[in-house]
């Protein structure tokens, strides 16, 4: 209860109010009570001397008799009091309610000497005479300068208490009801002082669960108002620091999210409080099992353990490149130290530099390739060269052999950077593809008939299997035979004497979910957009491709087997695949070392849809 503010007023309010009424109810009782004392009393001592002025020249006074008995009653009659004539040496001379004769002698009774000593006395004690509280009042009784005895007038105290009780009732029922109503308005102030703020810690509660939109509205001049309106402008003030701060966060987070580097941040404690999709896809984990882990197991490979721990020892930021396995990503790890967060904070940034790494490869494999391919012929120019010089061109036959020799070199010369310049501009997109409705029997008919007498010659079985009803492709014929042309003399190059080479074809259709139909296919084909299109597949019994070298068939100058290899630039099957990429279809190849490879061309129909 006294957890209330409301409560907190009202009750001391009200015990305040109960202690000053109980107190109030107590002085007046004793007030009344006394007033009517005073007032019994004055009312006696008046009765007093008119009885001691009535009686003072009797003669009775000089000894017992009847008469002052007699002359008791009367006045006890007339004034509705008991009166009682002492003598002066304490006598009672007469009684107006009982025998004197058995009464005691009054005079040291209290009144008796206080009237002695004060000229009037009296006092209220219990009376064992009649048995019951009485006031009494004395005064003396004066004849002739001297005095000859007292005047007592008494009352019974029962009628005063009477008054002074129902007096009593009177004022404690005032006194109830003013307490009563003093506690109901102390419970009213109480709930008016308490319900704004009640209403405020309402609102401060909504706030706190997020809604950071409730006001509240100020009704009060006072301090609650003033409170309330400096509350509303602080919840004005946090609500747009809040949102500021929601959207610095939405962005970091996007920022985050969408970055392809990884980001890991550490606290004091070396436990993982931030990590991003990036990092957790680098690392092989999820976001949520990796927060609140040790670094240690997040991480799992000791070079980027060792590099977080380095900069937390050191403090310093700290560079370390690893590579994630034999096929893993490459990754260029960087840890900053965070000062301020604790001893373990840090921020581990991983940067996937698999591409650019590959990109390296290519280059420096690039120009290994393009340096042994041009050395080759330059070197026997060269020897033919220096032939002739050292005096070939005497012997007319040998030098005619010679020059014939030099000009195929030169032709190998001169269409290697044909080759390469027809590869740089299908690659800059300079090469216009004039695409039109071809049937897939013009795409592939005439390079296959024009390589025939090659395979035979080889020992070799070309066949080739088009079904009748294969819808048109949307291409560029002499471009689309270049292709076929590139992939059967590959085929008839790779494959040993005795093996087979087919060229064949199908229609198929990809879903928007990404199925295909007919389902037979079983293709392990790449992303190809829905629709309809035309399969076109060359398949031989050569010496096939190793996994390994998969991947790279299609780049500039690459030659999975160089001793194998043969004659040819090695810019074949990349020209294919960017002449089939700039139709919009796709290209790929699938290969088991020493049993064959099947490569396919995927090229859309006229319709896609």
């Amino acid at each position: 209860m006294f957890r209330s503010i409301r409560w907190r007023i009202a009750i001391p309010y009200v015990i305040l109010i109960l202690a000053a009424t109980a107190g109030l109810v107590i002085y007046l009782s004793d007030l009344v009570r006394d007033a009517h004392v005073d007032d019994l009393e004055a009312k006696l001592v008046a009765e007093a001397r008119l009885i001691r002025d009535a009686v003072a020249t009797s003669p009775a006074w000089e000894g017992p008799g009847d008469d002052l008995d007699a002359l008791a009653r009367h006045y006890a009659d007339l004034l509705d009091a008991r009166v009682t004539l002492i003598g002066a040496d304490g006598t009672v001379l007469g009684e107006s309610d009982r025998d004197r004769m058995q009464m005691d002698n009054h005079l040291y009774r209290p009144e008796v000497q206080q009237a002695l000593a004060e000229r009037q006395g009296s006092s209220i004690r219990f009376s064992r005479t009649v048995g019951y509280d009485m006031m009494y009042v004395a005064i003396p009784v004066m004849a002739e300068k001297r005095m000859v005895g007292f005047v007592r007038v008494a009352l019974p105290l029962r009628q005063l208490k009477a008054n002074v009780a129902r007096l009593r009732r009177a004022i404690l029922s005032v006194a109830l009801f003013t307490v009563l109503g003093a506690a109901l308005l102390a419970l009213l102030i109480a709930e008016y002082t308490a319900r704004p703020v009640r209403r405020l810690t309402e609102v401060v509660q909504r706030m706190a669960k997020g809604d950071l939109s409730v006001r509240l509205l100020p009704v009060t001049r006072d301090e609650v108002g003033a409170l309330t309106r400096s509350f509303n402008q602080m919840s004005d003030r946090l609500r747009g620091t809040i949102t500021k701060l929601v959207e610095e966060r939405s962005r970091l987070t996007a920022v985050l999210d969408n970055m392809a580097d990884g980001v890991l941040i550490t606290g004091g404690d070396g436990h993982v409080h931030l990590i991003n999709p990036a990092a957790a896809r680098l690392l092989g984990t999820d976001e949520q099992s990796a927060l609140g882990r040790p670094f240690a197991l997040v991480a799992r490979d000791h070079r980027i353990i060792d590099l977080w721990q380095r900069c937390c020892r050191q403090g310093e930021e700290q560079f370390e490149s690893v590579e994630m396995g034999r096929q893993g990503p490459f990754l260029q790890a960087i840890a900053t130290p965070l000062q301020d967060a604790g001893p373990q904070a840090c921020m581990v940034i991983l940067q996937n530099l698999t591409r650019v790494r590959r990109l390296e490869t290519v280059r420096r494999d690039f120009i290994s390739n393009i340096s042994h391919e041009l050395r080759t012929p330059l070197a026997s120019l060269k020897a033919l060269v220096d032939t002739l010089r050292d005096g070939a061109l005497e012997d007319p036959p040998a030098a005619h052999r010679f020059l014939d020799r030099m000009d195929t070199e030169v032709d190998a010369l001169t269409q290697m950077v044909r080759e390469l310049l027809e590869l740089a501009r299908i690659e800059s997109g300079q090469v216009p593809f004039r695409l039109k409705a071809v049937s897939v029997e013009d795409v592939v008919g005439p390079p296959v008939e024009r390589l025939r007498p090659q395979a035979k010659r080889a020992d070799l079985q070309l066949s080739v299997d088009l079904p009748p009803d294969l819808p048109p492709v949307l291409a560029d014929a002499e471009r689309a035979q270049q292709v076929i042309t590139n992939l059967v003399h590959n085929a008839v190059k790779f494959t040993p004497q005795g093996g087979s080479i087919r060229v064949s074809s199908s229609a198929f259709r990809v879903s928007e979910g990404g199925a295909i139909h007919p389902e037979t296919l079983n293709l392990k084909l790449e992303t190809i957009p829905p629709g309809q299109w035309v399969l076109i597949a060359v398949r031989d019994t050569g010496v096939g491709i190793p996994a390994e070298d998969l991947p790279r068939i299609f780049e500039r100058f690459y030659k999975a087997d160089r001793a194998r290899s043969g004659g040819g630039t090695g810019l074949g099957l990349a020209i294919a695949k960017h002449i089939v990429q700039g139709h919009g279809g796709r290209i790929w190849a699938e290969s088991v070392e020493g049993k064959g490879s099947t490569f396919y061309v995927a090229l859309p129909t006229l319709t896609r849809r």
